[in-house]
């Protein structure tokens, strides 16, 4: 049982690129589904496992997740895992059915996502000047290219000192399925950055085997956990009442970006986006860009 799902978790890394982050979360998903199907196997027999797992256990256990009251995507998340997991093992001849077949997701509705002001946001960046030290250069630069450049936090926390080039005023950051983009970041933060590097990093730095871009205090690469405790304590200091979370900064930029004119296009590529259904749903937060865009565009509103 337990062969099956590393091999599978193997398969993800290897064939398909998936992140070390899918990896774990498919890795948790699976043995909760291994454990609930233990318990559908009492009775049965001495029977393996996945082979007699059927269509009415998979539907027993979306029931249970349900009853124990998990979030839609949660429970959407841990079914793909399992359309996945089975998928491959019928492909190794493991199993000769697939329990997940014909079996549909819970609908998700997509939130529309958080964003703060530019003001908002000039105010949680400014704040770590206010502290002084080398962990607050450290800081400025994470915010400040954090909202340059619109990369999720494990991008960010991902980065190698070679993945900045602030003289052209760009970042290199890997996505999900290790897909890598070109960013560029506006001259502030490029200059940001480019002080941290010079002036601060060499002295966080612990090993010089060690090539992260951004360091904790014992030299180390940043984890996402210490990035968030970061942000949080500079959005108190900021008074900001609304939550701020690294992901606040990612949504804010893009939505910035579509109310300030860029086109949906250029923001799903900046955002590293497979698809564009996943951008449009910051056209939601744009109202003034579309009405600016049909002030300019529309004959009759011109006159």
């Amino acid at each position: 049982m337990k062969t099956d799902i590393d091999n599978f978790l193997n398969y993800l890394i290897v064939e398909k690129g998936f992140s070390a982050n899918t990896k774990e979360a498919y890795h948790n998903d699976l043995c909760q589904l291994a454990e609930f199907g233990n318990k559908c196997m009492k009775g049965r027999g001495d029977q393996d496992l996945w082979d007699n797992f059927n269509r009415q256990d998979m539907l027993a256990y979306l029931l249970d997740l349900k009853e124990r009251n998990y979030a839609v995507t949660t429970v959407v998340r841990k079914l793909a895992a399992a359309k996945s997991f089975f998928g491959f093992m019928i492909e190794e001849k493991r199993v000769r059915q697939n329990p997940t077949d014909n079996i549909e997701s819970p609908k998700v509705g997509k939130p529309l996502p958080d964003a703060i002001t530019v003001t908002q946001v000039k105010m949680l960046i400014e704040q770590p000047t206010k502290a002084g030290g080398p962990e607050s250069k450290r800081d400025r630069a994470m915010l400040e290219l954090l909202y340059a450049s619109g990369m999720r936090v494990s991008e960010l926390i991902g980065l190698n000192v070679q993945d900045v080039d602030c003289d052209e005023g760009q970042v290199r950051c890997f996505g999900k399925g290790s897909k890598e983009r070109i960013v560029p970041i506006y001259p502030q933060a490029a200059k940001i950055v480019g002080e941290y590097v010079n002036e601060v990093r060499h002295r966080l730095l612990r090993d010089e085997a060690e090539h992260a871009l951004f360091l904790n205090r014992r030299g180390e690469r940043l984890t996402r956990q210490g990035l968030w405790q970061i942000l949080k304590e500079y959005a108190k200091a900021a008074g900001l009442t609304v939550v701020v979370t690294p992901h606040t900064l990612r949504h804010s930029f893009a939505t910035h970006m579509l109310n300030g004119g860029a086109d949906l296009r250029s923001v799903q590529e900046l955002l590293g986006h497979a698809n564009i259904s996943t951008t449009q749903i910051y056209t939601h937060l744009t109202s003034e860009h579309i009405r600016r865009a049909y002030d300019n565009a529309h004959p009759r509103a011109r006159k």
